[in-house]
């Protein structure tokens, strides 16, 4: 099967403007991402898709891959699509690009599903990974997953999911990794869509697919990363470079 990395990378950002050009260690986030994703060795391609010219030209002078997207966008899916609908490939993986701690495992696992005895019922997938932090379960920009039995996402919420009414039970809160797979159909049909109004009220772009009744399969990871959205973030993310001696 032929995979195809596609990493959405906007200069604008409302709560930390221009982060994935932060400094994190020396280098930009999304320099990061892009060399994080190339390293897993999982790609037939990997391939930066922007609306910036300072980002396009942060990923070719290190003699990376960057095109420029054309249309103006209100999430990164739709962004790639515009990319993807030009490119043959089986499934698209869609990398966010304030993700710098990109690994192999959890994205073989991510792939493992559209290979295995029930691919074919497979459209989209994602990660997930257990939030046992009161805090960061609270916290809206820790987008929540309910999951059903079979590991299909129920709902997406930045709000708590599942409310604890029942304090007896030890309920498991599953954080949404911003990492996505499309087979090439389902993530055309995406920008096919008009935004859905659960997805405008939480802003998290995956209800799109469930409001229109497209299963998302979740695989859990013990994902060990920091997702860039504030500038707190950068500093607890280079204490985690420090502690794992990642250069």
């Amino acid at each position: 099967m032929k995979y195809v990395a596609l990493i959405p990378a906007r200069l604008g950002a409302t709560r930390f403007p221009a982060k994935l050009m932060a400094q994190l260690k020396g280098k930009s986030v999304i320099r990061r991402t892009y060399e994080s994703a190339v390293n897993t060795g999982l790609f037939d391609e990997v391939v930066v898709v922007t609306d910036s010219d300072i980002i396009w030209d942060e990923i070719v002078q290190i003699d990376g891959k960057a095109v420029k997207s054309k249309g103006e966008y209100e999430s990164g899916t739709d962004r790639i699509a515009e990319i993807a609908a030009e490119m043959n490939a089986d499934v698209f993986i869609n990398i966010q690009g304030d993700e710098p701690f990109v690994q192999r495992e959890p994205l073989e696992q991510l792939l493992r599903v559209f290979e295995g005895k029930d691919a074919d019922q497979v459209q989209v997938a994602s990660l997930v990974q257990l939030l046992t932090d009161q805090k960061l379960i609270d916290d809206p920009n820790y987008v929540k997953v309910a999951l059903d039995l079979h590991h299909n996402a129920l709902f997406f919420s930045r709000s708590v999911i599942p409310y604890p009414r029942n304090q007896k039970l030890m309920i498991p809160y599953y954080e949404h990794i911003g990492v996505y797979a499309f087979r090439k159909k389902a993530l055309m049909n995406f920008t096919i869509w008009p935004m859905t109004p659960l997805e405008a009220a939480e802003r998290v772009e995956c209800l799109r697919f469930l409001e229109h009744g497209v299963p998302i399969r979740m695989v859990v990871t013990k994902y060990m990363g920091i997702e860039i959205d504030t500038p707190e973030d950068i500093i607890k993310a280079e204490k985690l470079m420090e502690q794992k001696g990642w250069i």
